[in-house]
Formats: C-alpha cells, structure tokens, sequence
C-alpha cells in the first residue's frame, strides 16, 4: 500500500519563516495547502510562487488555528492522503522528521497522531524564548495530546469532524481527547520535529500567550473537565488558585489583620520551590504566568456570561 502524505500550512504575515517553511516541505509531501488568516504581506503570492494550493479565509468570521486547518483539512478530501502533516507557518519540518513518524505509526498500529521534538530556533534570543523551548519538551511515550505541528492520520481525523473551528486556543489537545474517546492513541516519538521561531522578546508577547493559555484551560475544561479524562481542570483550577483566590485571600486577610499580608509570602515561597528544578528565571515567569492564565480563564468566564470574546486573545 502507498502512504501518501500532504500537508497544511496555517499562518498570518509569517515573511521570511513562510518562505522556509513551504521550501522545507518540497519534495516531502504530495502537495502543500497553504490557509492564509488575513495577511497583509506577500505570504499569499509567496505560498503560491512555492506552488502551494491557497486558501484565504473569509475576513467576515473570527480567525481561529482550528478553522484555518479544518480548512485546509477539507481541501484535501476530493483526494485524501494517508497522513495529514499540520505545520504551523513559523515552523519548519526537520528532514528526518517524516519517515520517523511514519514508522512510529507502523510500530503503534492505534495510533491516530505522532507528535516529535519542537524546538525553538533561538531560545538564547530571551527568557520567554527559552520558556517556548522548555514547554515543547513533553515526555516521549504515549500522550495524550499534541501542539499544533504534528503527523495525523487523514481519515480517522476527518471522520472526527477535525478541529472545533470556534475555539481561540487549545484547540490540539480537544482534537486529541475526541480521537482518544474513539480508540486511537497519540505518540511522541524521539526524534527532531520542527524549529520554530516564537520571537518572544517582549514581556507582553509572552504575557498574551499565557492569557491565552489559561483561556484555553478555562473553556477546556468547561467542555471535557467533567469526563473521566478532567480535561484540563487541574490546569484551570491551578490558575485560579494562584491568580485569583490567592490575591483575594491576601486582601481581605490583611484588611482584617496587618498580620494578614504575611500570607503574600507564598508566592516568593512558591518562587523558591520551583528554582531548585528549574533555575530563578523558569520560576518566577512560572509564577508570574499564574495570573495571566487567571486572566484568560476570568476573560472567558465573563464572554460566557455576556455573550463576547475578548478580542485579545484572538488568533494572531
């Protein structure tokens, strides 16, 4: 039997890394769709001029990662591929990386999705760079769920009505819980995936993905937190714990008793504990990043009493 694979490119004003993402996957992949969120630079001339199928999202529907690959996605069903490869736009696929997890899935015959290593292209670049890099590295063995480059099967993928187009962030690990539930399984496998170029140099780039983050906890929970698997409810739980009830009980325990401020110590405490694993600066941003992820959670909690998104956390 012939394994085809075909890939999906999702992306907005990437530049450059569009131009090195689509030339890494010439050669490798039957054909490229390429599903452009807006942009405003060349990426749509320059994914053609790479002899990528385009796509250009309606601008009339929020821009969500899931709906421009659940675009793409449709795009290849007239002639469905074995594999689906979905890449992210500022990634760029290791040369290795296809026959690996190819043969990944002829070692885990359930397996639906293979995920690898993906790696920063500059986590010297700053602290929120080196975070990225840090957070890709999930533990090789069977998962359950992976980020937004991976190798998946097309048709059980298809089948499971591919990604919830509505959600604004975590849509991977929704994806992957709904192909679990059909008896698949997800793998990460040792070997090079792709590079990715976050570019985090500034506080707020870093603090947006963390809002993000915890909105995506947030509505993950409130859609899959009651089955067997707690979908993120541990995660959700865990920043409103530090984000908000923490300050809160600091507040009013100080307003009772100036005693009461002793209890902000918990947080440098916290800070504390998490340098012996992971150095000061993984600490502190882990701790500071507990209220943005309260921020999101609380920006969902209120879109869904009033019926709004907050635009902040839109895709891109």
């Amino acid at each position: 039997m012939t394994l085809i694979v075909d890939a999906v490119v999702i992306g907005r004003n990437e530049g450059d890394r569009l131009v090195a993402c689509l030339s890494a996957l010439r050669g490798r992949v039957r054909r490229v769709v390429y599903v452009d969120s807006g942009s405003t630079d060349a990426s749509v001339a320059v994914a053609q001029g790479l002899g990528a199928k385009v796509i250009i999202l309606d601008m009339d529907r929020p821009f969500t990662a899931a709906r421009a690959r659940n675009a793409g996605l449709l795009a290849l069903a007239e002639t469905p591929p074995t594999f689906v490869q979905f890449v992210d736009g500022d990634c760029v696929l290791d040369p290795g990386w296809l026959p690996a997890a190819i043969e990944a899935f002829s070692l885990h015959p359930t397996a639906v999705v293979v995920c690898g290593r993906r790696r920063e292209r500059f986590p010297e670049a700053s602290a929120y760079n080196a975070m990225a890099d840090r957070e890709w590295n999930t533990p090789v063995g069977e998962a359950k769920a992976c980020g937004g480059d991976a190798l998946m099967r097309f048709a059980p993928v298809l089948a499971a009505g591919g990604y919830r187009d509505d959600l604004i962030a975590g849509e991977e690990p929704e994806l992957c819980l709904r192909l679990r539930r059909a008896g698949g399984t997800v793998w990460r496998i040792d070997a090079e995936m792709t590079l990715h170029d976050a570019a985090l140099v500034r506080f707020g780039q870093w603090w947006k993905r963390m809002v993000r983050s915890g909105h995506a906890f947030a509505e993950g929970a409130e859609l899959h937190g009651a089955g067997p698997e707690r979908h993120w409810v541990v995660e959700n739980r865990r920043a409103l714990k530090w984000g908000v009830a923490g300050p809160l009980i600091v507040i009013i325990a100080g307003l009772f008793h100036p005693a009461g401020w002793a209890l902000a110590l918990a947080y440098p405490a916290q800070v504390l504990r998490l340098s012996r694993r992971g150095g000061w600066t993984w600490a502190l941003l882990t701790v500071a990043g507990r209220f943005a992820e309260a921020t999101g959670a609380l920006g969902f909690y209120l879109g869904q009493a009033f019926g709004r998104r907050r635009k902040l956390i839109e895709y891109k």
